[in-house]
């Protein structure tokens, strides 16, 4: 951390993110204004689905290695799209973690270059807290908010009280919700990535046809778990094998429509709790790649609207993993003189928040 003052920062900023961390390589400039408000000037992501669907998942030595081939022509497009150069920057930001190490070195390593190279500031992000202050780069939203981080390798219900202050609420026990959806969607052989198909699938689908468990619901405290119903689905699939394309609609409707009684009422759970307390939130925040389900938005807009909380969810393209909420989540730490040294190390696990707020 630098030991530069806050006052040095409320100005105009212009950051450079990168995001490596799985299987996504992108790259974004981000303009922060002296007000606090953001502007998002270039956005580039490069998915590499192709390279890991006959794996069926994300292979991390694929992965890496694409990184490392694309990331320099990602950056170049990030700053040609904004018209900027490395000289116009005043921050070079990357993920440092958590996520594939391989993934995260190529990325953190590269920023590192571009700043000492150009002389640049250098923040090392938490991919985390990325997607949780990702919804104030299109709009304001007053802390603290009640933030559910839902994708393929995290489900964290957690409070954002002001940035760099994060307490967790509940979480998984087990798998994400983004990974029970993939699992469900290769175990139903819908291919990869599998969570956007079984939404797809569950449309045409009949969500009361197969009564699946719906675990944790109703519990005091505001944790999740999903291997139960994943086993479930299996169970219920290998029991009518094989299996028509109906069969694998109502399949996909009736795990769909677990979860989102799951996720609603885990919600209810958490915002009930803390609504008595001083943390009150002024906003329910969604943010990952599950926030892009459809179903699962209406459910949480039906939710939050009987708790009297708003719902707020960032753009789809801010959801899923990308350079812009690198940058800035990057851009409000600097405004708060939080700057890192270039010895930041590449980190595999790094929780957002170690300790649960409510018991």
């Amino acid at each position: 951390m630098g030991g530069l003052t806050k006052s040095c920062y409320l100005r105009l900023m212009l950051v450079l993110g990168i995001e490596t961390t799985c299987d996504e390589t992108a790259a974004a400039v981000v303009h922060r204004g002296a007000d606090g408000t953001g502007d998002i000037r270039s956005n580039v992501v490069y998915s590499q689905i192709a390279e890991h669907k006959e794996f069926g998942g994300v292979v991390p030595e694929i992965a890496a290695r694409a990184h490392v081939e694309v990331l320099d022509r990602v950056i170049m497009k990030a700053l040609a799209d904004a018209q900027a150069r490395i000289s116009d920057c005043d921050a070079i930001a990357a993920a440092a973690g958590p996520g594939l190490i391989g993934g995260v070195i190529v990325g953190l390593t590269e920023a590192k270059a571009i700043a000492l190279a150009a002389k640049k500031k250098f923040v090392a992000v938490n991919h985390l807290e990325a997607h949780a202050l990702s919804v104030r780069l299109t709009g304001r939203v007053d802390f603290p908010y009640l933030l559910l981080l839902a994708s393929g390798g995290h489900t964290q219900l957690v409070l954002v009280e002001d940035v760099g202050r994060y307490r967790k609420i509940g979480g998984t026990v087990d798998d994400a919700i983004g990974e029970a959806f993939d699992k469900a969607g290769k175990m139903l052989g819908l291919g990869y990535p599998g969570g956007p198909a079984v939404e797809e699938h569950a449309l045409a689908g009949d969500p009361q046809r197969f009564e699946l468990p719906r675990p944790m619901f109703g519990r005091a405290e505001p944790d999740f778990s999903l291997s139960g119903l994943k086993t479930a689905l299996r169970i219920e699939a290998e029991a009518i094998a094989p299996l028509s394309e109906q069969d694998v609609n109502d399949l996909c409707a009736s795990f769909q429509a677990a979860v989102i009684d799951v996720i609603a009422d885990r919600t209810r759970v958490a915002l009930r709790k803390l609504r008595d307390t001083v943390f009150k939130p002024t906003a329910f925040v969604v943010a990952g790649g599950v926030a892009a389900n459809k179903a699962i938005r209406a459910a949480l807009e039906s939710e939050t609207a009987r708790l009297d909380t708003p719902l707020i969810i960032p753009p789809q393209a801010l959801c899923t993993d990308n350079g812009a909420m690198i940058a800035w989540a990057a851009a409000e730490r600097l405004a708060r003189g939080m700057e890192d040294k270039l010895d930041a190390a590449p980190r595999a696990r790094w929780p957002l928040a170690e300790e649960k707020l409510i018991a």
